[in-house]
């Protein structure tokens, strides 16, 4: 295919929009100091319109949507590898979400959609910067807590405090682990519940002598 002067300009712009469009959500996760941040996720969104330019190249002799459809399996790859386990909680999902949407972005302004990359992309922005009060109103009634309790190995007591929990403090709980180390009894709970709730349960643990211990 020969490259004329319009073909170059084209594509230049393409690029420099999916540069500016992946600049702006990078820098929200520079900003919040995430691991994946503002260069990572501009490399991400130009590499996918480079590669979506490929493919329309490329498309001319083989399906043009092989090329696409393989930058989907890649950019999981990537996404994968920004989750990870954080005791019983998971961590790196909207990070891995937003490596998902940026090559979509990317992909979008490789084909010239920039009013969809565009739109998306000031949506994602959106979601991320004024939705935070929604989330931290959400969180602050509905909370999720791993508490690490040690105490003897007296199953009464054990249950005394459950009955706390789900009663007096109004917290759902799960028991995630219990385990013997000579006569001490190590249980951990996925706590759930509103900010008050949690208070209250770690004034009852901080207060009662028969706790040898705990971790939140």
């Amino acid at each position: 295919m020969e490259l004329d002067n319009n073909f170059i300009y084209d594509n230049s712009i393409k690029l420099g929009v999916s540069l500016l469009l992946g600049a702006l959500i990078g820098a929200e996760r520079e900003y919040k100091g995430r691991n994946i941040g503002f260069r990572t996720i501009i490399l991400i969104t130009l590499g996918s319109t480079l590669f979506t330019i490929l493919s329309l190249i490329l498309g001319t002799h083989s399906d043009p949507g092989r090329i696409a459809s393989n930058i989907v399996t890649g950019v999981g790859f990537l996404g994968a590898g920004a989750i990870f386990r954080e005791g019983a909680s998971v961590r790196g999902m909207t990070t891995a979400s937003l490596i998902w949407i940026s090559a979509a972005i990317g992909m979008s302004c490789g084909i010239a959609q920039y009013e969809f990359a565009v739109i998306v992309t000031f949506t994602t922005l959106l979601i991320l910067l004024g939705f935070t009060g929604v989330q931290k109103f959400i969180d602050r009634y509905n909370q999720e807590k791993i508490y690490k309790i040690i105490i003897a190995n007296d199953l009464v007591l054990k249950s005394d405090i459950e009955k706390h929990m789900k009663g007096n403090c109004k917290l759902k709980h799960e028991r995630m682990r219990q385990t013997k180390s000579n006569n001490d009894l190590i249980i951990e709970y996925e706590v759930r519940g509103s900010e008050s709730s949690h208070a209250a349960l770690i004034d009852y643990l901080t207060t009662n002598d028969k706790i040898k211990h705990f971790d939140v």
